[in-house]
């Protein structure tokens, strides 16, 4: 399955206008965003290295894909590339990696990534 492909169609036109009005509110400054929007229902982030690392995640399965059963922990990487595209649209000048830390459905309490920034 291409998880790329996947949650671009699942993000475009509904979690990325309002992360981009969310940042442009923010000056487009990383850390005024995280800050102001890092501890929602939805969404939480953290500075690990200031302009360099941050921990960004899903305090639960946002995916409703996912939730409705039966998909397996590799489904997250869906949940990657949706941060993935949604950062890159955000700061497109900059070389963006994601990581899997943990996941929902590996047995984890909350969907963790690290994210750096080049």
């Amino acid at each position: 399955m291409d998880y790329r492909i996947k949650a671009i169609n699942c993000v475009k036109d509904t979690v990325l206008p309002v992360y981009m009005q969310w940042f442009q509110e923010c000056n487009f400054n990383l850390d005024t965003f995280c800050q102001k929007y890092g501890d929602t229902e939805f969404f939480f982030a953290k500075e690990i290295e200031k302009g360099h690392i941050y921990e960004m995640g899903y305090p639960k399965c946002v995916c409703s894909e996912a939730l409705e059963g039966g998909k397996e922990a590799a489904f997250c990487e869906c949940s990657r590339h949706s941060m993935l595209y949604i950062l890159k649209n955000m700061m497109p000048q900059k070389h963006i990696e994601v990581e899997i830390i943990e996941t929902v459905l590996s047995g984890a309490e909350k969907c963790r990534f690290k994210v750096t920034f080049e």
